[in-house]
């Protein structure tokens, strides 16, 4: 678990038109003009600290007055598209309280918080050089996982809602020790099922600060759920381990937990249960996921020394020879899909990983 996954750094992939035309299709594509490079004309910027006085690494960014304005009403317009379908009505009590800047990461993404003057509330959404992997990430996140996710795209620009929850890092130190161990228990079931998704989804680099663990309380009970909030290394790298969160050694308490917790029956019944659903998500969203995957397929989403990793890991890993002939990564996310809807039944599905 201490041998490094990922060594290089992974390239942005431009949108296509096929892809494009599939978010035209179904409402993803943003009306109003905002673009990345916009945000990036800021005046001036200082360090963002949390409430330990730790630097976040992120900056807090002003723009000249002349700009703001213009800024922040195209700003309070994708809000309302991203959240209320485009209502202009709500504009009058938004307010552009704060922009963020990254400055790590692939995706160097802005985050806007957005407050509303009645109340106080305010929410979260970010702004993002727009990147095929992450769009096709977010719409298999959308489609296949057990929650929904708002995005929008504007010419080479994404914009993206933000994700509620404690990110894994700061769960596994802070609050992981403090748990019962029948909620112990429940968050080793979670990580199991988390695991299983994303290996068959392909959803790599989930490392401990690209998910986050979400908390609901339920009758006299925590329900712990876990998100990815990363969808940067969508059927990218040609390492299988790199798609198995189990692999991260930052996930290692997490790892620990469920070897602690869970019997090897209790894991495979976990596993299973999140094939099944899993499978049967992708059968009631059939037809978009064929188009989908027959977009992807054609589109240039990774090299060709990944695809021939990859494709052969999972053709020794599974005996399918789908994975063999697969000709690019969106065929080798098919494969897998199709794996899944006539297997999922079968144990021996995948092998056991913890």
């Amino acid at each position: 678990m201490s041998e490094p996954l990922m060594f290089f750094k992974k390239p942005c992939y431009p949108i296509n038109n096929s892809l494009l035309n599939y978010l035209e299709r179904f409402d993803l594509v943003s009306k109003e003009p905002i673009i990345y490079e916009d945000l990036l004309r800021f005046s001036g910027a200082v360090n963002v600290f949390d409430k330990k006085d730790q630097d976040t690494l992120w900056i807090r960014v002003y723009y000249n007055e002349f700009e703001r304005d213009e800024i922040d009403l195209n700003l309070k317009k994708v809000y309302s598209l991203l959240y209320s379908d485009g209502n202009t009505d709500i504009l009058q009590y938004l307010n552009v309280d704060a922009i963020d800047y990254c400055t790590f990461g692939n995706s160097k993404p802005f985050r806007i918080k957005v407050r509303n003057i009645l109340n106080d509330n305010y929410t979260y959404f970010y702004i993002k050089k727009a990147d095929a992997s992450r769009v096709y990430g977010l719409e298999l996140e959308h489609l296949l996982s057990p929650y929904k996710i708002n995005f929008l795209v504007f010419k080479d620009t994404l914009i993206e809602e933000h994700i509620t929850g404690i990110p894994g890092d700061v769960f596994m130190q802070t609050f992981l020790p403090r748990c019962t161990e029948t909620e112990k228990a429940q968050i080793a079931k979670e990580f199991v099922k988390f695991n299983e998704r994303c290996m068959i989804r392909l959803l790599g680099d989930m490392r401990s600060y690209n998910y986050v663990v979400i908390p609901i309380h339920d009758f006299d009970q925590i329900v712990f759920k876990i998100r990815p909030i990363d969808f940067d290394q969508q059927c990218y790298e040609g390492n299988f381990k790199v798609y198995r969160p189990q692999f991260f050694k930052e996930n290692y308490p997490m790892i620990k937990n469920v070897k602690e917790k869970l019997q090897d029956r209790s894991i495979e019944q976990y596993k299973n249960e999140e094939r099944s659903a899993l499978a049967k998500r992708i059968n009631t969203a059939e037809n978009r996921i064929k188009i989908l995957m027959k977009i992807m397929g054609n589109d240039f989403i990774s090299n060709e020394e990944n695809l021939s990793q990859l494709k052969l890991e999972l053709y020794r890993y599974t005996n399918d020879i789908n994975f063999k002939n697969a000709k690019s990564m969106g065929n080798v996310l098919s494969a897998a899909f199709e794996f899944v809807t006539r297997n999922f039944n079968n144990s021996n599905l995948f092998r056991p990983g913890f």
